[in-house]
């Protein structure tokens, strides 16, 4: 219950100023208390002394009726109304300030200043009064606080116990205050002093590396990155901090946070994989959230009376609407299967231009008959009437197999043209063609020749090369197999099955002299040295080394005499005990071979197929029909010294040959060209072509390419600083190529092939290594004829001019400028 009416207030006595207020328990039985009127404050004040409160409230209670006992206990004389009042209610207490500047002033105009000014009093004292009234044996409280301000007691205020648990016993309640946790300033204290924190969320740390802040408060402003020290500072702090080891890098506020006893405690709770809550009880009792014994609860399911709504307008249309669709049959429980017919009419609505729900098929028109041609005129020209032969000729050919399904006749007018015999059958075959032949829609892509043609120059522009031919030799009457050019590019030497070499001059074609062996001749080599004058000639299983001595000067002659005749006096010809198993001997030749310029005979015990020289001219190099190591042969002509570099070979070798410029030996299989360093003795490299059978190998003169050629009409380029596998596979012959041959001084390379023809293209080799080489056909040169299907069996390039020399099985030699 409210209090009204203003407080009492009086002013206290300069002595009792000081003093703090005694404490007046006061209970109220019942009823309310009445505070006096102004006027009667006014006479009280009279017989009041100045600050003497307590006898001013002693009094007050007097007069309302209370009866007191030592100051304890107030008891009500009307009890009644305490039992009818369950209610409790709170009786505020006003202020009473004391004014030390005019102490005698008592009217009201002086009370209210007083009440503003109260703020001016020294130690101005406030009253603080806490009425409870209680019914059923509960009292009414009431405390006077000391000189300090504070807030009125409020049950709602305390922790947990209230001033009504203790009843009127007030010491146990200031007890039970003191006792009570001190407030720890959280979130609604004044942050001021704190440090702000950094609110930039899920955005990295790393972000800010560059920037004098590290991230934004909550405000908006930049939180600014701590100074910190270097590594030396850190561990000179780490050693003088004792709590280094419960201290954790706060990353996002660049700071260090102490960890608490609990927060470690968690940690360690959830390394050693347990529950990081030390309260938490895993094996607590189930709660039974639901029982097995049925609650008789005043409750239903039934659904709601369909009184409690009523349906829309619209709702009742669009199910009548159904309803009516229903009873009509339009709409069915089960809608029945379309049974589509297994046959149907394709073309049964294609004029009315329905859609019947089938993809549309594109239609294709039939093609047109081909347009009548002079033959069919019944007056054609005379060179389309056929001759007795011809008819003769066309009624003797199956009609599958005519040209024409008619003879061309003459007619003078087209009165006399008779009717068509077998008009009927072609209208009825071009109904078939109509109906029965499928119509397939060709796409044709209209494409460009010039553009699928790669961009190669003009081959006008690439010239010198040979194009034309200037010369042929006559004189041999069998196949010429091979052909050779001294260094010098004067002489021309050739080999052919007649049995004979000879030799020609390049120039005039004159056929400066002969050599007759008897027997098929397979290869003759010139010796690439220009200090000698020297060839070798492989003829049946031996090799014979002749010196032409009226070709060359006496100095030439004599070095020539001395390389090869040294290994005659010297002891390094004197055989090991493993030359003994060497199917070789060096003889010494007849007194007519010595005449005709024979140096020295080689004899083997198989067919000499292949004979080449070193690039020094000392060694050569033999192939032989032997099989395994002993058909490669290393001979050293100024020592007549043999041996065997391989002593097993896989698969048949078809050819042999020194590189240009380094210390490697190539040997051809049917499959491969393998690469031997022959210093280092070691496999280098595999070339793998991808052909079927190697017909012949030769080197770039810089020795970084090389091409083969094969039986399967395939040319490849093999560039040794790229790979094993051809750079580029070249088919344009149309029968097996027998020979293929760089130049040594222009960049041309030609091949012979057995289709009579010869190919020449230009093969550019820049030293740049990121440019690929250039190959570019050029000139197609045709000129042998075939015999016994072999056409063109050797080519050469001469070694100073832009010509080529070509030998085949009709038995000439050609030279092409």
């Amino acid at each position: 219950m409210a209090v009204k009416g203003r407080g009492n207030q009086r002013k206290r006595t300069a002595a009792t100023r000081d003093q703090p207020a005694e404490k007046t328990e006061q209970v109220v039985g019942a009823g309310k208390i009445d505070v006096p009127s102004d006027a009667e404050d006014d006479s009280q004040s009279d017989n009041t002394e100045e600050g003497d409160f307590d006898t001013m409230l002693q009094e007050m209670a007097d007069d309302q009726g209370f009866d007191s006992d030592g100051g304890d206990e107030f008891v009500d004389d009307d009890e009644e109304d305490v039992a009818q009042d369950n209610e409790v209610d709170s009786i505020h207490s006003s202020d009473v300030d004391g004014d030390s500047s005019d102490e005698d002033s008592e009217d009201a105009d002086s009370e209210d200043a007083d009440s503003d000014d109260g703020s001016d009093d020294e130690s101005g004292g406030v009253l603080e009064r806490t009425a409870s009234i209680t019914t059923n044996d509960q009292d009414t409280a009431v405390d006077s606080g000391d000189d300090h301000d504070s807030s009125v007691l409020d049950g709602e205020a305390m922790d947990k116990l209230t001033i009504r648990d203790f009843g009127k016993d007030l010491e146990s309640w200031k007890e039970y205050r003191k006792t009570l946790p001190q407030i720890d300033p959280g979130y609604a204290s004044d942050s001021s002093t704190e440090e702000p924190s950094n609110t930039i969320g899920d955005v990295p740390i790393e972000w800010y590396a560059d920037y004098p802040h590290i991230g934004y408060d909550i405000d908006g402003k930049r939180v600014m990155r701590p100074a910190t020290g270097d590594e030396l500072d850190k561990f000179l702090a780490n050693m003088d901090d004792p709590d280094v080891f419960r201290t954790a890098r706060d990353e996002v506020n660049q700071q260090d946070v102490k960890l608490s006893e609990e927060e470690i405690d968690i940690i360690r709770r959830i390394q050693g994989g347990g529950i990081p809550d030390a309260d938490f009880n895993p094996y607590e009792d189930t709660v039974e959230w639901f029982t097995s014994q049925t609650m008789q609860m005043p409750l239903n399911a039934a659904p709601p009376s369909k009184m409690s709504f009523l349906p829309s307008k619209w709702e009742h249309k669009r199910v009548m609407k159904i309803v009516r669709a229903i009873r009509q049959g339009r709409i069915t429980r089960t809608a029945p299967k379309d049974n589509e017919p297994k046959y149907f009419d394709l073309w049964a609505n294609a004029g009315q231009g329905e859609d019947t729900g089938r993809a549309r098929r594109q239609r294709l028109t039939a093609p047109r008959m081909a347009l009548p041609t002079h033959a069919e005129s019944y007056h054609p020209p005379a060179e389309y009437l056929p001759t007795d032969a011809e008819r003769e000729e066309w009624l003797a050919t199956d009609p599958d197999d005519r040209k024409r399904n008619f003879l061309p006749q003459d007619f003078s007018s087209l009165r006399t043209v008779p009717g068509y015999d077998r008009f009927m059958q072609e209208r009825f075959q071009r109904c078939l063609d109509l109906y029965l032949a499928p119509r397939v829609l060709k796409k044709t892509s209209h494409l460009n020749a010039e553009e699928l043609t790669p961009k190669l120059p003009d081959p006008r522009d690439l010239r010198p090369f040979p194009a034309a031919e200037a010369l042929v030799y006559e004189g041999h009457t069998g196949c010429v197999r091979t052909i050779s050019v001294d260094p010098t590019g004067l002489w021309l030497l050739s080999g052919s099955n007649d049995g004979t070499v000879r030799l020609w001059e390049i120039v005039t074609g004159r056929c400066a002299q002969i050599w007759n062996f008897k027997e098929i001749v397979h290869k003759v080599e010139w010796c690439p040295s220009l200090d000698m004058c020297v060839f070798a000639v492989a003829v049946a299983s031996r090799v014979v080394v002749i010196i032409p001595a009226d070709l060359c000067d006496s100095q030439k002659r004599l070095v020539s005499e001395e390389l090869v005749r040294a290994g005659f006096g010297s002891t390094a010809n004197d055989e090991d005990e493993d030359d003994d198993a060497l199917p070789v001997s060096w003889d010494t030749p007849t007194s007519a071979e010595q005449a005709s310029g024979v140096q020295v005979s080689i004899a083997m015990r198989a067919t000499v197929m292949a004979v080449t020289w070193h690039r020094r001219g000392d060694y050569m190099a033999t192939l032989t029909k032997e099989e395994g190591g002993g058909s490669v042969l290393v001979h050293q002509l100024s020592k007549h010294k043999s041996q065997r570099p391989f002593r097993k070979l896989k698969g048949s070798v078809q050819g042999v040959k020194f590189h240009p410029t380094k210390p490697w030996f190539l040997i051809t299989t049917q499959r491969n060209v393998r690469i031997y360093n022959l210093v280092q003795q070691e496999l280098v490299k595999t070339l793998q072509p991808g052909v079927k059978w190697i017909s012949s190998v030769d080197v770039h003169p810089q020795g970084d390419n090389i091409i083969v050629g094969s039986y399967d009409k395939k040319l490849s380029w093999f560039d040794l600083d790229l790979s094993v596998k051809p750079y580029r596979s070249i088919r344009y012959h149309k029968q097996a190529i027998r020979q293929v041959q760089f130049s040594r001084k222009f960049p041309l390379f030609a091949t012979a092939s057995d289709d009579g023809s010869i190919q020449i293209y230009h093969g550019k080799v820049y030293d740049d290594l990121n440019q690929n080489p250039l190959i570019v056909p050029l000139k197609i040169l045709r000129g042998h004829e075939i015999r016994s299907n072999l056409g063109v069996l050797d080519c050469l390039f001469h070694p100073i001019q832009p010509w080529l020399l070509s030998s085949g099985a009709d038995g000439t030699i050609r030279l092409w400028t």
